[in-house]
């Protein structure tokens, strides 16, 4: 009976694995419009001839050279699968090469990385004294109410809902979600129990290591110390100093017209720092009223900065 009733989450574990591995390559809109029937054989032998018209061609990427107009990204050409993707094959029909008017500057690819988790480090230093200019003490002081219960099922349905829209809205952002929506599911089932605990703590802490040795690997003292990677950290840092305020003030918006005041700081924790930014405000609150606890509050905004930046940008990657 016990395993009667816990088959229905086992099969939503299978159903969120199964997405992650079943997302289309290729927007619905770009293959309505392209012939699926055409093959690399036929461009190759005229391809003037197929000039304005739609080709979807894939393959595995060989080279990227950046240009002053644009980029030429060299693809040695392999057969698509029925989800849009490269077949794990050896047969070639030989090497093509895409230009676009978009840069890639694959190079910086560490001093971004490096960057990001520099200011995410920061956030202690950034955000407190934005978010104090732009709120008075009786706003931090504000106290919110509990939180309600939430259900078994509201838990367990969150991650599966927030795959299906991902991978109707931005499947191209499958790769950073995904993993969020089944770890979150591994945890809240309730029978995955070993999977979740590898997950939050060995498999995490892997993927960190691994992580932090790729970037370092890749990215000599000559490639960030220079004046455009500290561009790169400088703009960063103003971009998470605007999300912070204008979190803040839309928190401050809100309470206009609700019934039910909202502590602006948690409106700061709308980056996607997790779980500091949640943090700081939290502590923020806390200098003010050590009893008021804003944490549990901070950690929604928290997490749907990240949930929300992941699909705008999977959006904008679409159309550009």
């Amino acid at each position: 009976m016990k395993a009667a009733m816990h088959m229905p989450v086992v099969l939503a574990v299978g159903t969120v694995l199964l997405l992650q591995g079943c997302s289309y390559a290729i927007s619905s809109a770009v293959s309505r419009n392209a012939d699926r029937s055409l093959t690399f054989q036929q461009f190759q032998a005229d391809p003037p001839q197929f000039k304005g018209k739609t080709v979807i061609l894939g393959g595995i990427m060989a080279g990227i050279r950046t240009l002053k107009t644009g980029t030429t990204i060299e693809i040695v050409q392999k057969e698509l699968d029925y989800w849009g993707k490269p077949r794990r094959t050896v047969r070639s029909g030989g090497r093509f090469l895409v230009f676009t008017a978009s840069r890639l500057a694959p190079a910086l690819i560490g001093p971004i990385a490096i960057a990001a988790y520099s200011y995410m480090a920061m956030v202690p230093i950034i955000q407190p004294p934005i978010m104090k200019l732009l709120t008075t003490r009786e706003e931090r002081l504000i106290r919110m109410k509990p939180g309600r219960k939430v259900s078994r099922f509201e838990r367990v349905a969150f991650p599966i809902g927030g795959m299906l829209v991902t991978c109707l809205v931005a499947p191209g952002v499958l790769p950073l979600l995904g993993p969020l929506f089944f770890g979150n599911l591994l945890k809240e089932s309730g029978v995955t129990g070993r999977l979740a605990k590898t997950a939050a703590n060995a498999m995490l802490d892997t993927c960190t290591i691994l992580l932090g040795l790729a970037v370092g690997a890749s990215t000599s003292a000559q490639a960030f110390l220079n004046p455009r990677s500290v561009m790169i950290f400088a703009l960063g840092c103003v971009a998470f100093g605007t999300a912070t305020a204008g979190g803040v003030i839309f928190a401050k918006v809100m309470n206009v017209f609700s019934t039910e005041k909202v502590n602006p700081l948690i409106g700061a924790a709308g980056v996607s720092a997790v779980p500091d930014s949640a943090r700081v405000a939290h502590m923020v609150g806390q200098a003010e009223d050590p009893t008021n606890y804003l944490l549990q509050h901070a950690m929604g905004p928290n997490v749907a900065g990240v949930i929300g930046s992941a699909i705008a940008a999977g959006v904008f990657l679409g159309l550009f």
